[in-house]
C-alpha cells in the first residue's frame, strides 16, 4: 500500500488505481533515440494519435523503495544484452469517474500531479508478440511520488522542467512543453475509449536520455514544482 502526501499538507492519498494507462513515444527526441526505441511498426515520424499501453498497478512502489531487476531474466537467451531502462515522466491522477471528456474540460477531472519512473525491460518490451505489457509491468517497475500536487496548486503542468539523474549524473533533461500530445488531448483521447475511475493514473511519456539500470544504481526523477522521486536499484 502506497500513501503519498499532498504537497499542501492537507493529508495523505492512498495510491490504489484500477488501471495505469501510459503513453509511449510522446516526445520527439525520445522517438529519435535509435537504440532503445526499436519498436515494431514505428519510425522517427511522430504518431498520429497517442500510443497507449497498460502498466500493472502491482508494479507500483513509493519513494525510497527498491527497483528490483528480476533474476528470472537470466533464464532467457536474448539476442541482445539484457537491458532495463529508467524513464522520467509526469503522471497525473484522475479525480472522478468520467467518460468522453472534452479536451477543454480535462483539467477539472484531474486530482493532481506527481513524478513517475516508467522502468522498462527492453528485451521483453521489443520481443513480446503480445505487446509492451510484460516489459513495462514487472514488480517494482512503477516508482511514483514523492508528493501529489493538486491541480489547483499547479499553474501550468504543461511547462515544467523534467529531468532524471543516475548516480548523480544528469541523463534526461527536458520540459513538459515538448509533449507531442498535451494533457487535455490525452484525457480526451483515453476517455473516448475507456471509462476513467477515481485514482486511475495516466503517465505522459518520457523525453530522450534513457539509459540502462544495474544493481547498486540510484535513480532520481525530478519535476519542477513537484519534487524528487528517488529509488535504488537491486539486481535480483
Amino acid at each position: 500500500m502506497i500513501k503519498l502526501p499532498f504537497s499542501d499538507g492537507s493529508g495523505d492519498y492512498l495510491v490504489n488505481p484500477s488501471k495505469i494507462i501510459a503513453l509511449g513515444l510522446n516526445y520527439q527526441a525520445h522517438i529519435e533515440e535509435s537504440v532503445s526505441v526499436n519498436v515494431k511498426g514505428f519510425d522517427k515520424v511522430a504518431p498520429k494519435e497517442p500510443v497507449l499501453f497498460p502498466k500493472a498497478p502491482s508494479s507500483l512502489i513509493g519513494p525510497g523503495e527498491d527497483i528490483i531487476i528480476p533474476a528470472a531474466l537470466s533464464d532467457y537467451d536474448f539476442p541482445t544484452p539484457s537491458r532495463t531502462d529508467h524513464e522520467a515522466e509526469l503522471a497525473f491522477i484522475i479525480k472522478d469517474e468520467c467518460k468522453d471528456v472534452p479536451a477543454e474540460e480535462a483539467y477539472s477531472h484531474i486530482l493532481g500531479y506527481t513524478c513517475f519512473n516508467d522502468v522498462s525491460q527492453r528485451n521483453l518490451q521489443t520481443g513480446d508478440k503480445a505487446g509492451w505489457f510484460r516489459g513495462k509491468s514487472l514488480d517494482t517497475f512503477g516508482p511514483i511520488g514523492p508528493v501529489i500536487v493538486k491541480t489547483e496548486d499547479l499553474e501550468d503542468p504543461q511547462n515544467l522542467n523534467i529531468c532524471c539523474r543516475l548516480n548523480g549524473k544528469l541523463v534526461q533533461e527536458s520540459n513538459t512543453s515538448f509533449m507531442i500530445f498535451r494533457i487535455p488531448e490525452i484525457v480526451a483521447f483515453i476517455s473516448r475509449w475507456f471509462t476513467l475511475k477515481p485514482g486511475d493514473i495516466i503517465i505522459t511519456g518520457t523525453p530522450s536520455g534513457i539509459s540502462p539500470l544495474k544493481g547498486g544504481d540510484v535513480v532520481e526523477v525530478e519535476i519542477e514544482k513537484i519534487g524528487i522521486l528517488k529509488n535504488r536499484v537491486i539486481a535480483g
